[in-house]
Order: structure tokens, then sequence, then C-alpha cells
């Protein structure tokens, strides 16, 4: 008698099963090889630090055509947001919103790694390209700095004082951009879309500003925000005595431009100001690209306790804020009184 030969059945869940297992194993095995070689190629992206300047540059001026554009054709169609903590109205006009497609898109379009923030949010793309023109002066810069994209934040303000662009009081109004490294402000770009001047700054490198040739802080002359005039005026009065001026102003980039040295063709000078001083939360794209104009003229941008500010990550700042060039801005920080910029 024979017998037949045994033929030996696969399963096929058995099979799957199997499979499965070999690809845990394998991946288990290959996944911090891989993920290391992911982070490697990630960390590879890298920025050059003179291109991004001129296209910063290029970004705020282009905004500022859109801004200055919409507002000579009266075509704002300004609406309400919501209320800043001073209980101001928070307003978005065509101008913001044109100004912030083309300035976002125009760096993310350019630098699609980075990270960038803007005042404004909008979903429509634009596919607005650098020219690849690099200004003169910036082309003076040095050229090859580069840095990993990742350690980039970029933050934009496609129309900063729009209080004072509704109300036709234009030369307050800037368009920013600001480039932070590991969060502390590297480039700066504050331009005036109503005068055409910009105003830049690469800490270290070079700036096309200068500081003024005297400041005095017995008592200062102090820059503040209108839409909390007379919270700030108490506090000033109790920090320098009732003699010091203060000097309300919108836009917080018109603000450090008013501590510096302007340019003679502006056809409405700017006010002039030993400090500029913010005693409730602000925002991080209102004034970082002005944190960098000073930084690279050896003054300084801090929270009225003296901290600096961490321009990463969230978009406020709670600390207020005290801005200066050339003069003891430690003397002035001193003579502030204790303020919470929380329960204002």
């Amino acid at each position: 008698m024979t017998m037949a030969p045994m033929g030996i059945r696969l399963s096929p869940l058995g099979v799957a099963v199997f499979c499965l297992l070999g690809v845990g194993v394998i991946y288990h095995l290959y996944a911090g090889v891989l993920s290391n070689h992911l982070s490697y190629f990630r960390q590879r992206k890298k920025v050059d630090l003179r291109d991004l300047l001129a296209v910063s540059v290029e970004a705020a001026q282009l905004g500022g055509k859109e801004v200055k554009r919409v507002r000579e054709e009266d075509s704002l169609n300004e609406k309400s947001k919501g209320e800043t903590k001073e209980g101001a109205k928070e307003l978005l006009t065509m101008g913001d919103l044109q100004s912030h497609r083309k300035m976002f898109n125009l760096i993310k379009n350019t630098f699609p790694e980075i990270t960038v923030y803007s005042e404004e949010s909008d979903s429509q793309a634009d596919p607005v390209t650098w020219s690849r023109y690099i200004p003169d002066d910036i082309l003076k810069l040095e050229k090859g700095r580069e840095v990993s994209a990742d350690s980039i934040t970029v933050w934009i303000d496609p129309l900063d004082a729009t209080q004072e662009y509704t109300e036709k009081l234009v030369k307050y109004v800037t368009t920013m951009v600001c480039v932070a490294l590991e969060g502390k402000p590297v480039i700066g770009v504050i331009h005036q879309p109503f005068t055409g001047f910009t105003a830049w700054a690469m800490v270290g490198q070079g700036t096309n500003m200068a500081s003024r040739s005297d400041y005095n802080v017995n008592p200062p002359k102090v820059i503040v925000s209108r839409s909390h005039s007379g919270e700030v005026t108490h506090f000033l009065h109790t920090a320098f005595g009732n003699s010091t001026t203060i000097i309300p102003a919108g836009g917080a980039g018109y603000k450090v431009l008013s501590l510096l040295k302007m340019h003679s063709g502006q056809p409405e000078p700017i006010d002039e100001a030993d400090v500029y001083v913010h005693i409730t939360y602000i925002k991080k794209w209102d004034i970082c690209a002005g944190a960098a104009l000073l930084n690279a003229l050896g003054g300084h941008m801090t929270t009225l306790k003296g901290e600096n500010i961490d321009y990463s990550g969230t978009p406020v700042n709670k600390g207020g804020l005290v801005a200066s060039v050339d003069v003891d801005h430690k003397a002035i920080l001193e003579k502030l009184p204790n303020w919470d910029p929380s329960k204002h």
C-alpha cells in the first residue's frame, strides 16, 4: 500500500502575519537610520541671508505698491476683525489683504521651506516670484552666509497702522519684513509706501540707516501708541517727570524710524523721539523689523523689564517694550515704574 506524499498547505493568514512581523522588525532596525537621513537632508536646506534680505526688500516694496494703489483708488472696503486689548477696533482693508498676498507669496514661492507668519491670513495663492534683483548697497554685503532653513522665522506686516491708513494719515503707514534666526532678529525691512523710502538692516553686516547725532533723556521725548496715550502718559510722567514730551503716533514701524536719522527728502518730516515705549501687549510682526534695525545700530528693543524678546513661536509679546539707540538703555529701564501689561 503506497501512501501519497504529504503536501504542506500554507495558511494565507499565517503568511500575512509572518510578513507583517518581518516588516515590523525591518522598520525597527532601519527607522532610526531613515530618521537620521531625513533629518540630515532637512538640515541641508540652506538659505543665503543676503538673498533673503533682497527678497525681503522686494516683498515690502511690492506690498507697499498695493497699499498705495488701494488707498489712492479709495477701495479700502474696511471691516473690523475684532478689538485690541485697549478696546480700539482692529481693521482689515483691501490694502492689508492685497499687500499680504504679494508679500507672503513672494517669500514662500522663493523660499518654500522657511516659516512665514503674517498679520493677515488668506488662502489665495499668487504666482509672484523674486526678480533676482539685488540692490547695489545690499550687493556689497558678504555673500555666502548660509543658514539652515529650519532655523529661520519670518514675520511680515503687510500694512502697519491700518487705523491711520483709513483716516488718510498715511505718513504713519509702513510695510515690514523681519527675519529671525533662532529667535533673534537678523534682518529688518521697514518700507514707507507713500514716500517710497525703504530702511533695511542685516545685523552684523550693514544697514542703510544711521542714528541721529544727539539724543536727550533728561527728560526724553517719548513716542507712544495713539490708541492708549492716556494710560501711558501717567506711566511716563511717573518715570521721567511731568516735563517729558509725549508724542502719540500710529504704527510701530514709524515709531522706530522716529528714533533714527531720516533722509532729507521726506515730503513730510517724521517725528523725532528719543525713546519708544509700549505698555501693553504687541504682536511680533509689528516690532521684529524695528528690533533688527536698532540692533544693527547698537540699539536695543526689550520688554519693560529689560528682557530680550524671542521672535519665534507665539506671535504675542506680552511684556510691553522699550526701544532706544545711542542712549543708556539700562538707565531708562531703571526709571520705569512697576507695570504688568497683562492687567491693562
